[in-house]
């Protein structure tokens, strides 16, 4: 461990979001979800499961703030649930699920942990959805008055508030592979719900801005670095295309004030409809930028390549821990890039608990050469400020349901036994012996 040291002040963390640990889906005043109404589809979840129940989360707050605690880490990534806090989306807000968060940010001051919230990790009130969802501009005008409401709640006592969680998930698995709710297949759909998503994030932090809200305001994005397969000139211009697509269509616009114009004449017909003065709103100044890392993609024009002698997650992605120091020091060189911090990164195993315990060496492996990238990055002079595991535990992981599991804390959905997996003890042990610099 000596080899991974980091700046006295780095962020250490661990990170959920509330659709996939919470569970109490029909309690205390929550309305439904579009991740309610897709789960109980059939066909739609690969275990016919959904997060009714999850972790039990809503109602083991104390213990799981413990189980932080218990790890070392210094701070906490949750989503804040808008069908909780907002039933229909758009009118009263919900005494009891403000409640909810005001007892979560306050059990984490208490044990000296550091608050960092999301507002959107994909759960919007299914009344918005009924309405258009993302797909109209008046969702944008509704997550405003959300964030406001939120930001203004919860914003005197929290490190840091990203409006989107991977807004890319949103646009193109919600609307264009309908692999996420609200299983959509309309590309022109998915890139102007991308676009409201940019344009709901710019408008969010003017009025949170306004507000006076003093947390580190800022978004989250997926970022997957595109390799060409070779150096043919299809398979150089397909990972460009694939780079746009999934990198510069939302950098570009948060941090130069418009879309890559490849990607718009790639999109044709299919291009969001932009109205005067939108990109201006979307490019705001960022506190942060939050990136989630997990995988590269290597990228032929026959179709993306997959290496043969390459390990692999239960996921089926495989581990690249460069891919994310490439990614870091391209950023900086390419963007005027704020200060980051790593908001996701972790691995999906075949996780078992035998004899109490959880043995995933796997896990560990991973976790120690992606930090061992962060650190490369961060000599190179790139500005990461922490880093946040995923996931503090294992948990509803979307339309794979209960199959996969991401935590460094095991969890018995049966008995809703927690278990520090080896990795958790490792990120403990890490964490608290690290030599700081500076």
């Amino acid at each position: 461990m000596n080899d991974l040291r980091f700046p006295l002040h780095f962020t250490w963390g661990v990170a959920t979001s509330a659709y996939q640990i919470e569970g109490a889906a029909l309690e205390d005043g929550r309305g439904p979800s579009i991740w309610d109404t897709f789960c109980h589809t059939p066909g739609k979840i690969i275990d016919g499961a959904s997060g009714d129940v999850a972790c039990e989360h809503y109602h083991r707050l104390e213990e799981d703030l413990d189980l932080i605690r218990s790890l070392g880490v210094s701070a906490y990534r949750f989503s804040v649930s808008w069908p909780r806090v907002q039933p229909d989306g758009s009118g009263e807000f919900n005494e009891r699920g403000l409640a909810f968060y005001d007892r979560l940010v306050d059990g984490l001051l208490a044990r000296g942990l550091e608050a960092h919230v999301t507002l959107y990790h994909w759960d919007l009130p299914q009344a918005l959805q009924d309405a258009g969802g993302w797909g109209t501009r008046e969702t944008v005008q509704h997550f405003v008055r959300y964030a406001q409401t939120v930001a203004t709640r919860l914003g005197d006592r929290v490190r840091s508030i990203a409006t989107l969680n991977e807004p890319w998930c949103s646009a193109v698995l919600g609307h264009e592979t309908g692999e996420h709710a609200p299983g959509l297949r309309d590309r022109a759909l998915s890139r102007q719900v991308a676009h409201h998503l940019l344009l709901a994030h710019g408008m969010a932090l003017q009025a949170m801005r306004a507000s006076g809200v003093r947390a580190e305001l800022g978004i989250v994005l997926n970022l997957n670095p595109a390799y060409a397969a070779s150096d043919a000139p299809e398979d150089l211009r397909a990972a460009t295309l694939f780079d746009g697509h999934f990198n510069r269509f939302y950098l570009d616009p948060l941090l130069r004030g418009h879309y890559p114009a490849d990607i718009l004449e790639d999109l044709g017909a299919d291009a969001p409809r932009v109205q005067p003065g939108d990109l201006e709103i979307i490019r705001q100044p960022l506190d942060f930028l939050g990136i989630n890392y997990y995988s590269r993609t290597l990228v032929s024009a026959s179709g993306n390549a997959r290496p043969e002698d390459a390990q692999y997650t239960d996921m089926g992605w495989e581990v690249y821990p460069d891919g994310l120091r490439d990614l870091l020091l391209r950023l900086d060189r390419e963007y005027d890039l704020p200060p980051v911090f790593i908001t996701e990164n972790g691995a999906a195993y075949a996780d078992r608990l035998e004899g109490g315990r959880v043995r995933d060496p796997e896990r560990v492996a991973y976790l120690r050469a992606h930090l061992a990238a962060v650190r490369s990055a961060l000599e190179a002079g790139v500005k990461v400020k922490g880093y946040f595991a995923w996931s503090l535990m294992d948990n509803f992981e979307w339309a794979w349901g209960y199959t996969k599991r991401f935590g460094l804390v095991y969890v018995d959905y049966a008995t809703q036994r927690r278990v520090v997996k080896e990795s958790g003890e490792w990120y403990g042990s890490l964490v608290r012996g690290l030599e700081p610099v500076g």
